[in-house]
């Protein structure tokens, strides 16, 4: 029988758990013509949210475009991965997507290829290579053209989009206010997987994006709905879980979704079909997790300072919401000052090893948070 619990890489609708107001959200800001910035921690499952979202639409009427920024480095690559995916959104054979370039795209060059199975691919070159002549406000304006020629909506959905703050310059922020605010026939959906980018981004009144649409934070999973979603997956498989059991799971992993299916595929490994999961035998599928990923984390924690050490160590054992920055955290895990706390938590949060929580931090990765418990004495 193969493991029911998925974990890594983009997973359809058997492998949510709940989630259903999300997916309601989500649709009906696609099929409203809104602008929404959807951020969360990282491996939230915010990719597979928004594509089930997606595939779920109406067929006829409405066109998802789904441009993943995380490749880009600059305007160039993200004008040209843009023109990409609006193309093949809407075209699938080698000469229509020729045409639908030529119409919409008269400054960027397509290039034709074909992959493994055959099928048509495009890539755009940009023809003037020239700063101030990259054809940015053209493909920013080409879904609103593209929508009222085809009389259709179009979904827009631009993932990994904090990537945009690491471009040299915020052109592409300042020209994107003012493309989408006349396009009514489209639907933009920022996803973002570092909270505290896209909230400076939409919510920092300095910002050239600020409210430009509404925000909508994802959450870990309330230990309420994996119970029922956990123990029927067990059950399935002539297997048994305890309520007490999968509490003791969601203690590890904060509900979040990754950590928990994967925390839940090692404790199903583990446990013999027939048989019932205990406490020992979570603790033994916590082991071997952590053994699996020693070297990795013990080359981590061995870039890092003292004072970034002994401030993850205090974020891994402190309870939750702590103040960072006060005299106890400060004298318990042996920080010199709350300025030496401040610089260090903000190179963890350069090297996205925490983010922002309500007001304090918390640190990203649970089991690299578990790892720190195991090993903290060490230091």
């Amino acid at each position: 029988m193969l493991n029911p619990f998925r974990y890594g890489g983009v997973v359809g609708r058997d492998a949510f758990c709940n989630r259903s107001t999300e997916l309601r959200d989500l649709a009906r800001a696609m099929q409203q013509g809104e602008r929404l910035f959807v951020y969360s921690e990282r491996r939230l499952g915010k990719t597979s949210l928004v594509r089930l979202a997606m595939e779920e639409l109406p067929k006829a009427g409405h066109v998802p475009v789904y441009v993943d920024l995380w490749p880009t480095d600059g305007e160039e690559s993200f004008i040209t991965v843009t023109a990409k995916a609006l193309t093949e959104a809407f075209e699938t054979s080698a000469e229509r997507m020729l045409q639908l370039a030529g119409s919409f795209f008269k400054r960027l060059l397509p290039v034709l290829t074909v992959d493994d199975q055959g099928h048509p691919q495009v890539r755009f070159e940009v023809r003037e290579m020239k700063r101030e002549s990259l054809p940015l406000e053209e493909v920013l304006l080409a879904p609103a053209r593209i929508a009222e020629k085809r009389k259709c909506r179009v979904i827009v959905v631009f993932d990994e989009f904090q990537r945009i703050l690491e471009y040299k310059s915020d052109r592409i922020e300042r020209t994107l206010r003012s493309a989408i605010q006349g396009q009514g026939e489209v639907a933009y959906i920022f996803l973002g997987s570092r909270k505290h980018l896209i909230q400076r981004m939409v919510l920092d009144s300095t910002s050239p994006l600020y409210r430009a649409g509404g925000h909508y934070p994802l959450g870990p999973i309330p230990d309420r709905e994996w119970i029922p979603f956990i123990q029927d997956r067990f059950q399935n498989s002539d297997k048994r879980i305890s309520e007490t059991e999968i509490r003791g799971i969601c203690d590890h992993t904060g509900g979040h979704p990754f950590y928990t299916q994967h925390l839940c595929h090692a404790a199903w490994e583990l446990c013999a079909t027939g048989d019932s999961v205990t406490s020992e035998t979570i603790g033994a599928a916590v082991d071997l997790l952590l053994d699996r990923e020693t070297y990795a984390y013990s080359a981590l924690w061995e870039s890092l300072t003292p004072a970034q050490r002994r401030t993850l160590i205090g974020l891994a054992s402190a309870t939750e919401g702590a103040q960072v920055f006060g005299a106890d955290f400060v004298r318990t895990y042996n920080l010199q000052s709350a300025s030496t706390v401040q610089s260090a938590a903000r190179t963890l949060l350069e090297r996205d090893l925490i983010d922002r929580e309500n007001g304090s931090f918390l640190i990203l990765d649970r089991f690299f948070r578990l790892w720190i418990r195991r090993n903290a004495h060490r230091e």
